[in-house]
């Protein structure tokens, strides 16, 4: 009787131990085959991106292949990753995995569940990668005859018929056919209905001068595909961006996709300030132009936008202040800081004013994207555009077509950005090498023998922009 009791006990002590080593070993299989991050994610989360996720450093994460390979360690190079063998070294450039939205259906929960999760990519047999850093304005400019992204002729709904070159006189389009391709990773390739379905039920407001409504326009033409959508609903009321009476054209314009609920705006502020008449009952009065405040509108509205995009530069100057009648003001008075008087030292206080308040706004809105776009460069050669200047070249690139340099052009913007939460869409560098894609002597305004050389024809540059832009929202 004990004895059977004393094998029935043995049997189960077995029996356990056989188990637990089965357990071992399946939990060693899987470990092998998922990386650790895997093998805690849900399968249905594992490809989902959360909009406010930022990894800025590579995780190289090996798994066992079928085959034994011989051994090999990581190392994180620029914006690919160096794999070395013990007889071997191979490099591989690996592309940042573009966000994906959350489904519909997802709720805040959720939401924070995959905050910190990014898309695996399998490079090759035995290595996972995840990555999404990116240097956008380092890399070089690259034939590709899928591009443009939308028709200049048939985008007619958004795109102003002075920006619009097909519609000109100009007989070379070849500037057109062209993409940027970043260093060590890709842009990945803009999809309207992809890019609608990620942006539905946010807004994306542009906030600047008239290459800011050239950036909001092109955006409305690659989300249409360039094609007639009557469905799509001007919503400018709601803003505020009505025309008043006597003027030329409202304040801004906003539009929406009703079928994702996504809203494109732009709102003009050539100089970020917020301007206040200084006598409300005379309509030739001056404003206070506060260097130190942001425009009414940015802080009315923010709580209502999921990107924002920021710029400013072409209106500082002195020329400008007098049309606009344009009076500085410093904390509520008129400025006496002899040093702010120079226009460029205004400009970089103002940028650095802005970006500042606007890094101070961004905690109580963590699913908000902000942006400071650089300033889009000028080509006029021999004058200026009242003085005989001109940007006559078509041949693409024919000042080169890589930007090699860490480091913006826009050294105001990029220090004002340095340190903040505010992202710099940095295209001043690699707009810098098209001077062919200028409005330039065709032009259906400008009078006779005057050149735009700060406008860019579209399609064009402004769409490369955007491309970046999207990339990283």
């Amino acid at each position: 009787m004990k004895g059977g009791i004393f094998c029935r006990s043995t049997s189960i002590k077995v029996s356990i131990t056989i188990t637990a080593l089965l357990c071992m070993t399946l939990s060693l299989l899987i470990w092998e085959k998922t990386p650790f991050i895997a093998f805690l994610i849900p399968p249905d989360q594992l490809d989902v991106l959360s909009p406010a996720t930022q990894i800025e450093t590579p995780v190289v994460a090996i798994v066992k292949d079928e085959q034994e390979q011989p051994p090999m360690y990581g190392t994180i190079s620029g914006g690919g990753t160096t794999v070395k063998y013990s007889n071997h070294e191979k490099t591989y450039h690996v592309s940042a995995p573009p966000p994906i939205a959350l489904s519909r259906e997802s709720s805040l929960k959720q939401k924070e569940d995959v905050k910190n999760v990014t898309k695996l990519h399998k490079v090759e047999k035995g290595l996972l990668i995840m990555f999404v850093g990116c240097n956008y304005a380092k890399g070089k400019w690259v034939p590709d005859n899928k591009w443009p992204l939308y028709s200049g002729s048939g985008c007619k709904q958004w795109l102003s018929s002075m920006w619009a070159c097909r519609l000109m006189q100009r007989e070379d389009f070849s500037f057109e056919k062209y993409r940027w391709q970043p260093q060590g990773c890709e842009t990945p390739k803009f999809e309207a209905s992809e890019f609608l379905e990620r942006m539905q039920d946010k807004t994306i407001a542009m906030i600047g001068d008239s290459l800011g409504r050239q950036q909001f326009q092109s955006l409305l033409c690659m989300a249409s595909g360039g094609k007639a959508s009557p469905e799509v609903q001007n919503v400018g009321w709601e803003y505020g961006l009505v025309k008043a009476r006597g003027a030329l054209r409202p304040d801004g314009w906003a539009y929406r996709f009703p079928k994702t609920n996504t809203t494109i705006l732009f709102y003009w502020s050539a100089s970020l300030c917020e301007l206040e008449p200084l006598n409300r009952s005379d309509p030739a009065t001056s404003y206070a132009m506060h260097l130190d405040r942001p425009a009414t509108f940015l802080k009315r509205y923010l709580p209502r936008f999921h990107v924002v995009v920021l710029n400013t530069g072409h209106h500082w100057n002195r020329g400008k202040f007098h049309a606009n009648r344009w009076e500085m003001y410093v904390g509520g008075k008129p400025n006496i800081d002899k040093k702010l008087q120079e226009i460029s030292n205004a400009r970089n206080f103002t940028v650095h004013s802005i970006v500042k308040w606007l890094d101070s706004q961004l905690p109580k809105y963590p699913l908000l994207k902000a942006f400071f776009r650089s300033i889009s460069p000028r080509h006029f050669v021999n004058g200026d555009w009242n003085t005989g200047g001109s940007c006559d070249n078509t041949i693409p690139l024919s000042s080169g077509s890589e930007v090699l340099q860490d480091g913006s052009k826009d050294h105001a913007a990029e220090s004002a950005v340095k340190g903040t939460k505010v992202k710099l869409l940095d295209i001043t560098a690699l707009s810098e090498l098209r001077n062919e894609g200028h409005i330039s002597k065709y032009s259906i305004r400008a009078p006779t023998g005057m050149s735009d050389c700060l406008h860019w024809c579209l399609p064009g540059i402004p769409d490369t922009w955007n491309e970046i832009l999207c990339a990283q929202v």
